[in-house]
């Protein structure tokens, strides 16, 4: 996809081509940690190509509301930049097209249940044989061995994978995330290895078999919690909003609201004392580390809320704020989007077309603009296109544009 001329002033000039340009992706992926990390790499210039059931698409094509003018805002928030082709793999013309495509891709990503691509010819050691520097990456609920057969869904992997009892208050019952927080990770977990193993096919010629999986991603992801348990050998218990190992770093109740303060060192925790008239606290043995705040919380806690409970959530995250402390009430999501916006982040994109507008891809460059965004497609809507330019290997893909005649 061809940027505009490049800038004449800057450090760097913007470059004409965005950095995956001319990779092909065959995304035989559905629902959302598959193509989350084909979308990602559509973001970054790749030429995805989405494969689906004929007649039904994607899963979540059909999981609402919301919907848009054209369907799923579920779906169209993880498939922007992408052709979709249609193709029954059990009908022979079909499985050759979608065994061509592969023969061409540079990658391919699939999540399918084990075992079920070979059948078709499209399992990684038919792959490699059609396409040795394929770059082909799996995705599963619990990795290829003895979970092999287990479905992986992010709501179960939340639950055995121990997040949900992090998550939560003490006492009730464990919760979810508020998003498929698992599926996003292990998307990015697959993209990033899909983007190192394009360096190392650079350097060696070689594609290989990339493995990722929602456990593992989520035990990778819990970072200090697992380390916790690694270290001492007892599983970290739900906190609410408390954190297991700083104080204070959690909700404290303003006059109308809750407001979320973030203390990381011993200056910082002299600053909020200086901010809120009670330098003594700074003194006390009781709070003069953050060893000491963590075991003495529940009278850290109460003193301090018996000052910011004289003031609203909004008064104090100005005042706080302006001390250089770490703070700020619990938006919802138009909270949180306004603010993005009201620090110049440029938080939403318009892929126009009748699609809803999107959330930007979260990646800034300096050496060249954002991707130009397509609206996601519908079921098949390059088809026609994608089938012409692998029965002629001499014509090129024409570039990407939204709502074609499907076929």
């Amino acid at each position: 996809m061809a940027r505009s001329a490049p800038r004449a002033s800057g450090k760097v000039d913007v470059v004409e081509t965005l950095p995956l340009e001319g990779v092909v992706v065959a995304d035989f992926s559905r629902v959302l940690a598959g193509p989350y990390a084909t979308m990602l790499l559509a973001d970054l210039g790749a030429t995805v190509i989405k494969v689906e059931r004929a007649g039904s698409g994607d899963d979540t094509r059909s999981w609402g509301p919301p919907w848009t003018e054209t369907g799923s805002a579920y779906f169209e928030s993880v498939n922007r930049n992408k052709r979709s082709i249609a193709l029954d793999l059990t009908d022979e013309q079909d499985r050759k097209a979608a065994r061509e495509l592969v023969a061409r891709a540079d990658v391919l990503v699939e999540n399918f249940k084990s075992g079920a691509l070979a059948k078709h010819g499209l399992d990684y050691a038919s792959a490699r044989e059609l396409n040795p520097g394929l770059i082909y990456t799996s995705i599963s609920g619990f990795g290829s061995k003895e979970g092999a057969d287990l479905p992986g869904y992010d709501f179960v992997v939340q639950a055995l994978g121990g997040l949900m009892s992090i998550t939560g208050e003490p006492g009730r019952q464990p919760m979810k995330v508020g998003v498929a927080v698992v599926d996003v990770l292990t998307g990015k977990d697959a993209a990033m290895g899909v983007l190192t193993a394009l360096r190392h096919r650079d350097r060696t010629g070689r594609g290989q078999h990339i493995e990722v999986n929602l456990l593992s991603s989520l035990l990778g992801s819990l970072a200090n919690q697992t380390s916790s348990l690694l270290t001492t050998g007892i599983s970290p218990q739900r906190m609410g909003n408390r954190h297991p190992s700083i104080a204070p770093y959690e909700t404290l109740r303003c006059e109308d609201a809750f407001l979320a303060v973030a203390v990381g060192n011993d200056a910082q925790f002299r600053a909020l004392c200086e901010a809120l008239g009670l330098l003594a606290m700074a003194d006390d043995e009781r709070f003069s580390s953050n060893a000491q705040r963590v075991a003495n919380r529940e009278e850290l806690v109460r003193q301090l809320e018996n000052v910011l409970g004289a003031r609203t959530a909004a008064d104090w995250q100005q005042r706080l704020t302006a001390a250089g402390i770490a703070c700020g009430q619990v938006n919802d999501l138009s909270g949180a989007v306004h603010l993005a916006e009201s620090l110049g982040l440029d938080p939403i994109v318009d892929p126009g077309g009748g699609s809803a507008v999107q959330v930007r891809n979260p990646i800034g460059f300096s050496g060249h603009d954002s991707a130009e965004v397509v609206a996601p497609p519908q079921l098949g809507e390059h088809t026609k296109e994608v089938l012409g330019w692998l029965e002629d290997s001499e014509q090129p893909l024409p570039p990407i544009s939204s709502r074609r005649s499907s076929t």
